[in-house]
């Protein structure tokens, strides 16, 4: 790169403020292996499920469908916040239908004053808007909610060509994973302690 090149790329580096240092838990104690090829990480992981390992964490530069069925991540928290919109939404439309309808009478042909059928309209639009409504604050809950840290170690070559994988275990069984994952082809193994 010629001396004009820095020059200008890095033209205003001083002006930018410190990154900030993340303060907090320390990290998960566990043991990161990192890997240059997509098998190797997809035998890693194998060799992980038969020993019977379930708590790690997979880093990749782009999404790996292969990876992401070995994962099996857990549902997700906020659907019980739609659910509960949704239920809320239905009984809220089918009370303010019912209740205009007992409240001001009006009988058409001998009709029942409360007839379910074409209430159905107003509980079905209730229900998407509560349930939409409720995912929406669920949504901001889990994410600003305080207690939800990322602590697991992280490589900045994971988001460029690298594959990790982070294994949370006490101490007693590093020595266990980090055989596991130089078998199954891992280029670096770090260990990470409390």
């Amino acid at each position: 790169m010629d001396t004009n090149q820095e020059e200008i790329l890095g033209y205003g580096r001083d002006l930018l403020p410190e990154r900030p240092v993340a303060v907090g838990k320390p990290l998960t104690e566990g043991v990161l292996g990192s890997f240059k090829y997509v098998d190797e990480l997809t035998a890693a992981l194998d060799k992980l499920k038969a020993a019977g390992e379930k708590n790690y964490t997979v880093f990749s530069p782009v999404p790996l469908g292969e990876v992401r069925e070995e994962l099996a991540a857990p549902a997700s928290p906020i659907r019980r916040f739609t659910l509960a919109g949704g239920i809320t939404g239905c009984l809220t439309g089918f009370a303010f239908t019912s209740l205009t309808s007992l409240h001001w009478p009006l009988r058409v042909a001998g009709k029942p004053i409360v007839s379910i059928p074409p209430f159905m309209v107003i509980c079905f639009e209730l229900t998407i808007l509560f349930g939409a409504l409720c995912t929406i604050l669920g949504l901001l809950i889990y994410c600003i909610y305080p207690g939800v840290t990322f602590n697991d170690p992280y490589s900045e070559e994971f988001s460029k060509d690298k594959f990790g994988v982070f294994i949370k275990c006490p101490s007693e069984r590093h020595s266990k994973i980090e055989g596991i994952l130089k078998e199954a082809g891992a280029h670096e193994v770090r260990i990470s302690k409390k």
